[in-house]
């Protein structure tokens, strides 16, 4: 079992490793290495997930140590009912990606065509999913870290990651409301951010609507 200060450190990671995140993601950052580190701009996005990946590992590191008797353990039809939401959150994941670009997402498009302006050039994008959340991902990632047995360590780990995926969301919209203006904003209010509702969604038709008042 570990121990209070050990818990507390490995908040204090997650911390770190969610502010450095947010830090290297803002825009801010983005245009003080254009400003000054121009020549690195194209590779930005490719290196910051590669940095992204590199401090994941002191906290999963920490978190597989600290690995202890659970504080609670979904069993029976529980148990059934947590699988079956961790395996439709995996095939969520994998079933979006068609819809998402991956060499943008990971920045290779970016290297491709020497990109210079630090902002996004994408038009937003809205999957199927994007119809009944705003953020799909984090919804499909919130479930994977909830539907699984909590130890200590783990229940840090999913405190921090949730309250991170939350504020991180709203900081992502700032940005959003910045590319997209009234459009995103409209869809804000269409759309909830995290959680359905099955009284917030678009139809298709409305999803095919705001589509077209972004080309416009």
């Amino acid at each position: 079992m570990p121990t209070s200060v050990e818990l507390i450190l490995l908040a204090l990671v997650w911390l770190i490793y969610f502010l450095s995140h947010s830090l290297l993601a803002s825009l801010w950052i983005k245009r003080i290495f254009a400003q000054h580190l121009p020549a690195v701009v194209p590779w930005y996005r490719l290196l910051f997930n590669l940095v992204a990946l590199l401090l994941l590992a002191p906290p999963l590191y920490m978190l597989w140590s600290y690995r202890s008797d659970p504080l609670w353990q979904w069993q029976g039809v529980m148990a059934w009912l947590a699988y079956g939401f961790m395996i439709i959150s995996v095939a969520g994941f994998i079933w979006s990606m068609r819809y998402y670009d991956s060499r943008e997402f990971l920045g290779i498009r970016q290297l491709q065509r020497q990109q210079q302006d630090v902002n996004d050039l994408e038009q937003l994008h809205i999957s199927p999913l994007h119809r009944f959340v705003r953020h799909p991902w984090y919804s499909l990632g919130l479930i994977l870290i909830w539907a699984q047995d909590m130890d200590p360590a783990r229940l840090v780990s999913a405190i921090a990651v949730t309250s991170y995926l939350v504020l991180g969301s709203r900081l992502e919209e700032n940005k959003l409301l910045i590319y997209h203006g009234d459009t995103y904003r409209n869809y804000q209010k269409r759309v909830p951010a995290l959680i359905p509702r099955p009284w917030r969604f678009l139809t298709r038709q409305e999803t095919e609507k705001l589509l077209e008042e972004m080309k416009t």
